[in-house]
């Protein structure tokens, strides 16, 4: 049977009326999420999914996310560090705890075959008219925020304190949070003692939850290299200094960085995902531009990189005689950048034993990380904050599948979102009640 999907005006209305079914509310949570997805949330999450906007661009991503908290009673801000949506929830005496959800689509065509797929295509911060696709999961994420903003609603007898939720934008350019806290988040609003967030994983299987102890995500920094040249005919390279092979140099010099500067043991990369020069087969050109990807999971390290970079593109230059006046621009990104998102271990241990005590052992994934993957979330519990976070992650693939499940950031991501949903939920509503709750 072809089900049918509500429109937006009655799915808030149902969602602002959600909170007042007593046997719904109070007894069984899963049932309540499962009642929840088929009412409200599978329609919610279509509609994002089909209407993805890129960062720092999610004006009605932002609309509908506020609408749809706001409708169950909670005091609801919107435009915070942009586009950010921030709701909150006072319930008597205990901690602040934060819950966090990015929103943000990509820059990518959907080539999959999902007959709700994005054909949307908006103007991104630098201009460009761009496809859009939600092709990280943001989809799943937001949509999970409103279904743990229902559950925790209806539940407030099983909890006491200040629940704040925040729709994030700017993640996939890693630069939401900290705009956000510049624009006040912890001084205009109740400052959280805990903060979580989730990530649906096309590589981990449905039914399952990762929580771990420590390390979550990697260090990441955009850096910019320019490199000049002197213009020449393609037939006299002698009389010019070609950009093209000083760029070329420079990206094979780099990698030597990480083989040959850093520990053996000490994980760290240095990727060059775009380079750009010239103009015709036979004209030497004045200029070359790369954008490179650097990650690592300590500060020290994180550092050398970084400085080996300059070190590196200099003495190339040198070396193929660049004139000193025409030396490569190094710039590191002010903004696309982030520190490693590393979870409090004792926290970490709480939200696991949540997890546990409702879900079983069995519930958890444990697989060692297998790529250097970046998160802004780190912003919101660095050090200097005092705020204890866990990040976790939710499987999103059919365990069948898993092997071939299409990465992240391709144009043929898939996840499964009623799992995932639904899980990623009743894994939230319980690690967020259990910190609410003072005992060790």
């Amino acid at each position: 049977m072809k089900k049918k999907f509500l429109s937006a005006s009655t799915a808030i209305a149902l969602s602002a009326s959600f909170i007042f079914a007593p046997a719904i509310a109070q007894d069984d949570l899963k049932a309540a999420i499962a009642a929840d997805y088929d009412a409200n949330l599978e329609a919610l999450f279509i509609h994002f999914h089909k209407n993805p906007e890129l960062s720092h661009r999610e004006f009605e991503t932002s609309k509908r996310l506020a609408a749809e908290i706001r409708g169950l009673g909670y005091d609801v801000t919107e435009g915070v560090g942009g586009t950010g949506v921030v709701a909150v929830m006072e319930n008597g005496d205990g901690p602040t705890v934060m819950i966090r959800a990015d929103m943000d689509g990509l820059p990518v065509k959907e080539d999959n075959s999902l007959s709700y797929k994005s054909t949307a295509m908006q103007e991104d911060i630098d201009g460009i008219v761009k496809p859009v696709m939600h092709a990280c999961g943001h989809d799943t994420h937001i949509t999970s925020l409103v279904g743990t903003a229902r559950q925790m609603a209806a539940r407030k007898d099983k909890w006491s304190g200040t629940l704040v939720l925040i729709g994030q934008p700017a993640e996939e350019r890693i630069s939401g949070a900290r705009k956000m806290l510049e624009d006040g988040l912890y001084k205009r609003f109740p400052k959280p003692d805990y903060a979580l967030a989730f990530h649906v994983s096309a590589g981990q299987p449905t039914g399952t939850v990762q929580v771990p102890l420590g390390i979550r995500a990697s260090s990441s920094d955009s850096v910019d290299i320019i490199v000049h040249g002197v213009g020449a005919h393609g037939a006299s390279p002698h009389k010019g200094v070609d950009p093209v092979l000083v760029a070329s140099q420079i990206v094979v010099s780099l990698q030597s960085v990480v083989s040959r500067t850093i520990a053996p043991l000490d994980p760290g990369v240095i990727t060059v995902g775009a380079i750009r020069g010239g103009t015709k087969h036979n004209i030497i050109g004045d200029r070359v531009e790369m954008q490179l990807t650097v990650r690592s999971n300590d500060p020290e390290v994180r550092a050398t990189l970084l400085d080996s970079i300059d070190r590196v593109t200099e003495g190339v230059a040198i070396s193929l005689g660049v004139p000193k006046d025409k030396m490569p621009e190094v710039i590191r990104s002010k903004t696309e950048t982030t520190p490693p998102t590393i979870n409090d271990r004792d926290t970490a241990l709480r939200v696991r034993a949540a997890i546990s005590a409702e879900m079983g052992d069995e519930i958890f994934y444990e697989k060692p990380r297998d790529g250097m993957g970046a998160e802004d979330f780190a912003y919101f519990v660095t050090p200097e904050t005092g705020v204890k976070g866990v990040y976790f992650n939710i499987g999103g693939t059919p365990a069948k599948n898993v092997d071939d499940a299409s990465s992240h950031h391709s144009p043929f991501f898939i996840i499964q979102p009623e799992p995932a949903i639904t899980l990623a939920t009743e894994a939230m509503v319980l690690a967020a009640t259990g910190l609410f709750s003072e005992s060790e």
